[in-house]
Parts: structure tokens; sequence; C-alpha cells
């Protein structure tokens, strides 16, 4: 078990008939004990990546429990759908947090959502920002704590008073606003209007766009993908860990009398992905939520096109790429192409030469390299 969850389950107090929140962190192993502890009560997985939330209903076996027991929500969705001040109990990992961003956005979630008397307990490390996440929460509440620390791993905790104040305009169906209890938490820069926590506008990749890979804009490595990329009028194309969509969206465009599928782990990604395939017009391009090509493995497909992560908790790995890149190969028909772009640092080459005949470098800089394999 992960020092993390160790330290949860010393700590966090739960009661049976508790109201939980799980924000981002599906994945922690605490959440199937956490399952055993709740019996009249319920638990929310507040989750964004789908292979996260997989991993929690194998673990929790969610087909043995009471349907009412354990449920899931997008996690960006949740001040939108759910009530506020209706859970007891608020956990995050942050080893489960992509970036800041979302540290930030799942803190505004557990203000919206908790009740009075209610705690937030937070688990993570310096170098992920527990101590910084530990000042915001003494901004918020009013209070913090630690409760216990262990190979450079913290809990800390903060409670809701009878007086908090619940954050400034916001209400059901709407994303949170800035102020809580009169202070406004820092944004991270470049944060667009409509961001949950940022201006009351709308940014036009919809109001989660920067809690997307490179903040939902097109970033260099995907614009050296693009600029390699050689697309037949006719292709039927995936893209696989899509992000806001843009590669996929400008297949779309060239293979006007072809087809596209992008799908990606996250719901926000696919959220935002969505969004942009319908302001385009287009009508030859579809978003599907996936743990990489797992949910359409049955399909075949002339191009693949990817630019994947390799981050995974924080921890650099090759990992994910190599199992996209195993994915490609197996949906792509008879001399169908396969592209992928990455930073130069990153050694993908064994992993092509695995699965594919041809391997050549047909772009890039000194940063990024672009692969087409066959």
């Amino acid at each position: 078990m992960l020092v993390q969850s160790r330290l949860l389950r010393g700590t966090v107090q739960l009661a049976p008939n508790n109201q939980v929140l799980f924000l981002n962190s599906a994945a922690d192993p605490f959440v199937a004990l956490a399952a055993q502890q709740i019996s009249t009560g319920r638990i929310t997985l507040a989750e964004d990546n789908i292979a996260s939330l997989h991993t929690a209903i194998e673990a929790v076996g969610l087909t043995s429990l009471p349907s009412n027991t354990v449920r899931h929500i997008a996690f960006h969705e949740y001040t939108l759908l759910e009530p506020a001040s209706t859970v007891d109990v608020a956990i995050m990992n942050l080893l489960y947090q992509p970036n800041n961003t979302w540290m930030i956005y799942g803190l505004q979630v557990a203000a919206y959502a908790l009740k009075a008397g209610g705690s937030l307990y937070i688990v993570g490390a310096k170098d992920r920002g527990v101590l910084s996440m530990a000042k915001r929460m003494q901004e918020y509440f009013g209070n913090v704590e630690t409760l216990a620390i262990s190979k450079g791993y913290r809990v800390i905790c903060s409670r809701v008073g009878a007086q908090f104040i619940a954050p400034q305009g916001v209400e059901k169906g709407m994303p949170i606003g800035a102020n809580f209890s009169g202070v406004t938490p820092p944004q991270p820069q470049g944060t667009p209007r409509g961001y949950p926590g940022g201006g009351s506008g709308r940014d036009k990749s919809g109001p989660y766009a920067s809690l997307v890979f490179a903040e939902g804009k097109l970033d260099e490595g995907t614009r050296l993908l693009l600029d390699a990329l050689e697309v037949q009028p006719t292709d039927e194309a995936l893209d696989i860990g899509c992000g806001a969509g843009f590669i996929g969206l400008h297949i779309a465009r060239l293979a006007s009398k072809g087809h596209v599928t992008m799908v990606d782990a996250s719901l926000t990604a696919v959220a935002v992905a969505q969004r942009h395939v319908e302001e385009s017009g287009l009508t030859n391009i579809q978003v599907w939520p996936s743990d990489g090509a797992r949910a359409i493995l049955q399909q075949r497909f002339d191009l693949v096109v990817t630019n994947p992560p390799f981050h995974q908790g924080g921890i650099q790995t090759t990992e994910i790429a190599g199992r996209f890149i195993h994915e490609a190969a197996q949906v792509l028909r008879p001399h169908g192409r396969f592209y992928l772009v990455a930073n130069r640092f990153l050694k993908y080459e064994p992993a092509l030469r695995a699965s594919f005949k041809m391997v050549e470098e047909v772009g890039g800089n000194t940063r990024f390299k672009v692969f087409r394999a066959m």
C-alpha cells in the first residue's frame, strides 16, 4: 500500500453514515478501505480519469456493494450537478493531481461541498505542493492542522466551522466563483475567464479549458506534429489522448470524405474537445472517453496520431506511450500510418520498432521529434 494511503488510514475519521467525497483520487487504495467503513452513508468519486475510476471499481468491488454506496461524477461537473454543503469528509491525494491548477480546483470543490463540521484531508509530499496547499487551506477555512508525517509525506486537515462563509457567487449549475470568505485564491498565469475560480465570463474553449494539457492551447509539440502530418481525403483516423482536440479537428478538415475518432481518459478533455467539435461545425468527427484505445480496439483505421503524456502520478514514464504505440499497431489497417510526437529525450524508438516494420523521424526541432511508423 502507498505511504499516502497508510497515512490516510491512520488519520481520517469516518462514521458509517458519512457522506464522503474523493477529489480526483479514485485510484488511491484508501477508497476500498473507506468503502468498508461506510454502511448507511455514501462515497462519491469526483473523478476525471476513467482509468483511475476503473481501478477503484476493481478494488472496491462495486458489484458486491449496495448500488448507492459508491457513485461517480465527473470531477469538472461536481459543482454544476451536486448541491453545496452536503459532504462530511473530503479527501484529496496530491499524487493524482496533474498539476497545481487541479489542486486549487480540488480545494475549491471541497469548500463548495463540505457542510458545517465537515473535514478536508489532503495527503502529499513537499515536492508535490502539500505545504503550499496548507497555506491555501488556512486562507479558505481559517484553520489547518498537520495530522501525520512519514517519509516526506504528510496529512493536513481543515475543519469547516459553523461560521464558514460559502464561496461568493456559487450557485448550483455555475462554475465556482473566485472569492472564498473574502479571500481571492491566486490563479495560474494565463488562466482564461470562465475557469473554475476565475472570472465570471466564459472562455470560448469552455469553463474547464485550463484543466486540460497545455491549458487547452496549441502547444509546440502538437504544432510540429501537424506540420509533419500527411492526411488523405478518405482517411479513417484516430487521435489517442486527444486533449483539447486540435489534432483531430485538423485531420477532420483535411479528411473531408473520411472520419475522425478522438479518445481521451480525461473526462474534462473529452468535454473540451466536444465543445471544440461543436464550434467547428464539422460532422465527420466523434469524441469518446477511453483509457488509451481500449474502447475502440475492434475498429480499424488508416491513420493514428498521438501526443502521449509522459507523466503519471508526478513520475516520468514511458509506459503510457508504450501502450499507445502497441494499441495503434493493433487498430491500424495494413499500410496504415502512425504519427507520434515526443520530447527528444524520451526513448520511444525501441517500442516503435517492436510494433512497426518501418519507423522514421519526419519532423521536429531541438526539443521535439515527430515519428511516422508503418
